[in-house]
C-alpha cells in the first residue's frame, strides 16, 4: 500500500477504530507510524504481530508519550480482538423542519458510541447534529463521518463540508489547520477535557442560551444583548473562549 493505493476495508476500519482510542491522533498520523513500523503493505497478518513496544517506537517514537494500556486497547483494535468490528448503537435522529426551535443553535458532535461526545474531529466515526434552543435539544441527523483510505486525501475537508450548516463543533481534540478550516466555514470548534454524554453538554449550552450567551451566540440566536455578568454556564463558556 503507497500513498496513493487505499488501504483494503478491513484495514482501513481497524485503523480507524484504533485511532479513537488514542489522544490527539487521527486515523492519517496512526497509519503514518503504522507503515514506518510495518512497512508496506500492511496486512492483517503484520498487525497480528504488531506490539505495543514496536507501536511506541515507531516514526521516531510519534507515539511515545501514549500510555501502555492506552496503546493496548488501539493495539487490539489493530488486530480485531477487542469486538469493535461491530456496529455500535447510532441514535436515530427526530423529526425537525426548519423554524421547530425558535432562536436555536445548530450543534455537531463528534462520536464514535451511542449519544457520547467522544470522537477526535479527524477520526470520528460520525457527527451528531442537534438543533438546541433554551427549551430544548433534538437530535436532527446522523452523518457519518469519511474513513481515512488514503494518506495523500485530506478528510478534513470532506469533514468540515458536513458540519458547513452547524453554528458550533463540539470534539475531544482537533488539530490547528482542521480548526482554521471548521472556523472559516463559520463554525465555533468547542474542545472539551474528556469524554461524556451528550445530554449533559446540551444541558450545559441550554443555561447558557437561557441567560445572557455571549455576543458571537447571542448573534445566532438573534438576541442582541452582551454580556454584563457572567451567565449560567460559565465553564462552557471559558472552554468556548480558549477554543477561538
Amino acid at each position: 500500500m503507497s500513498a496513493d493505493q487505499p488501504l483494503p476495508d478491513c484495514i482501513a476500519l481497524r485503523v480507524g477504530l484504533a485511532a479513537r482510542r488514542l489522544p490527539d491522533t487521527d486515523s492519517c498520523q496512526l497509519l503514518r507510524v503504522l507503515l514506518a513500523a510495518l512497512g508496506e503493505p500492511l496486512t492483517e497478518d503484520k498487525l497480528a504481530g504488531l506490539t505495543v513496544k514496536v507501536l511506541k517506537t515507531a516514526a521516531a517514537g510519534a507515539l511515545d508519550e501514549i500510555d501502555g494500556p492506552t496503546l493496548r486497547q488501539a493495539l487490539s483494535c489493530l488486530k480485531g480482538e477487542d469486538g469493535s468490528d461491530a456496529a455500535p448503537a447510532i441514535p436515530e435522529p427526530q423529526p425537525y423542519r426548519e423554524g421547530d426551535l425558535p432562536n436555536s443553535i445548530r450543534v455537531a458532535c463528534a462520536s464514535n458510541q451511542g449519544e457520547r461526545l467522544d470522537g477526535h474531529f479527524g477520526s470520528c466515526a460520525r457527527f451528531l447534529i442537534y438543533q438546541v434552543s433554551a427549551t430544548e435539544a433534538r437530535l436532527i441527523a446522523v452523518r457519518p463521518a469519511p474513513a481515512v483510505v488514503r494518506l495523500t486525501v485530506d478528510h478534513s475537508v470532506e469533514r468540515v463540508a458536513l458540519i458547513g450548516d452547524c453554528d458550533l463543533l463540539c470534539v475531544l481534540s482537533i488539530g490547528g489547520p482542521a480548526a482554521a478550516r471548521v472556523v472559516n466555514g463559520g463554525v465555533h470548534p468547542l474542545k472539551r477535557p474528556q469524554a461524556e454524554d451528550i445530554a449533559a453538554l446540551l444541558a450545559e449550552l441550554r443555561k447558557v442560551l437561557a441567560g445572557e450567551p455571549p455576543p458571537w451566540l447571542a448573534r445566532i440566536i438573534g438576541h442582541d444583548s452582551v454580556i454584563s455578568a457572567a451567565p449560567s454556564g460559565a465553564s462552557l463558556l471559558a472552554e468556548i473562549g480558549e477554543a477561538s
